[in-house]
């Protein structure tokens, strides 16, 4: 049985094999399996945590491959489906001298658009403890109502609702309705992850603190925002305490799942310390620290290999890394 249900896209990233290249000059990709709700439930099922993954995929070779490719690392695929009308999205990838990503997708519509309402096992998702979902499923229906039934699933059976926006600006149709469609998801969970930039993109505040508190006294259902900072580390904020956490420091190659590692990192450590989503507010700031000390820890690992999935740690990996 599933610990986290995780809900979104799966796709193929094409990763160049040189860097620091820009996309239209790349002569060479590798093929590697991606989505970021994919990749986090990949990164738990590493850590120990056992995990499954809810989207659609086309019913041909990378649909399969994606499939394939999760069951090996421990997922539970069994509510992953495959779509006849239409392909598997893909994604061209290119990544900066410093390994930080530029992505040209090929989807609209891709298999993951397609999920739909009656397609959610309500049951699966309320056996549950915590569940994931971000913004991409959000873009356009059927897929935007299959996942906001899933979070009415998930609230009823009274999980953890964890929510990456993981921001994708071609994918939108402009930046205003990016902006709306995302903050209107904002009312269902109880821990939201943003990057430094989409923080600023959904409040206007490049402050930290000020943005991440503007998020909690506009949703008060969030407990806890999780900011990450790439080479800088993360920033957590709950309703008692907020804190800065540095970076593990590692050479980076590819950054692409980096944001997916450290989610997968911080429900692995969270989901140790809390029984259900109301004990967030009584984390300690040492809890809070601890528990992103060892995404960030995760989240660096990640970068140290081209794509996500193959890059993302075991826990042993990310505590011996910290020790």
């Amino acid at each position: 049985m599933a610990e986290i249900v995780c809900l979104g896209e799966a796709l193929i990233d094409f990763i160049p094999v040189e860097s620091g290249v820009p996309l239209g000059q790349v002569t060479t990709f590798k093929k590697a399996p991606g989505g970021a709700p994919a990749n986090v439930a990949v990164g738990l099922s590493k850590l120990g945590n056992p995990s499954a993954f809810i989207g659609k995929v086309g019913d041909d070779a990378f649909g399969h491959f994606l499939e394939t490719t999760f069951r090996d690392h421990g997922v539970d695929t069994s509510r992953m489906l495959f779509d006849r009308t239409t392909l598997t999205g893909l994604a061209f990838v290119s990544l900066s001298s410093t390994g930080v990503p530029e992505f040209m997708f090929y989807r609209n519509p891709s298999a993951d658009m397609l999920l739909r309402p009656d397609e959610i096992d309500a049951d699966f998702i309320k056996s549950a403890r915590a569940f994931h979902y971000g913004s991409i499923t959000l873009i356009s229906e059927p897929s935007r109502s299959a996942t906001e039934a899933a979070i009415q699933h998930a609230k009823a059976g009274r999980l953890l609702i964890s929510y990456d926006p993981n921001l994708r600006k071609p994918l939108w149709p402009g930046p205003d309705q990016a902006r709306e469609q995302i903050l209107a998801a904002m009312i269902h969970p109880h821990i939201v992850k943003v990057s430094e930039e989409e923080l600023e993109f959904l409040t206007g505040m490049s402050d930290l603190s000020a943005g991440s508190k503007e998020i909690m006294d506009r949703y008060p259902n969030v407990e806890l925002i999780a900011v990450t900072r790439g080479a800088n580390g993360s920033y957590f904020r709950t309703t008692k305490e907020e804190g800065w956490v540095p970076a593990l420091k590692v050479d980076a190659v590819d950054t692409t799942g980096a944001g997916d590692g450290f989610v997968a990192g911080m429900l692995s450590e969270l989901l140790r310390k809390i029984s259900q989503p109301q004990d967030i507010r009584n984390l300690t700031k040492s809890d809070l620290f601890s528990s992103f000390r060892f995404a960030n820890a995760v989240a660096g690992i990640t970068t140290t290999k081209a794509g996500a999935i193959t890059a993302l740690p075991s826990r042993q990996e990310a505590e011996s890394a910290l020790s």
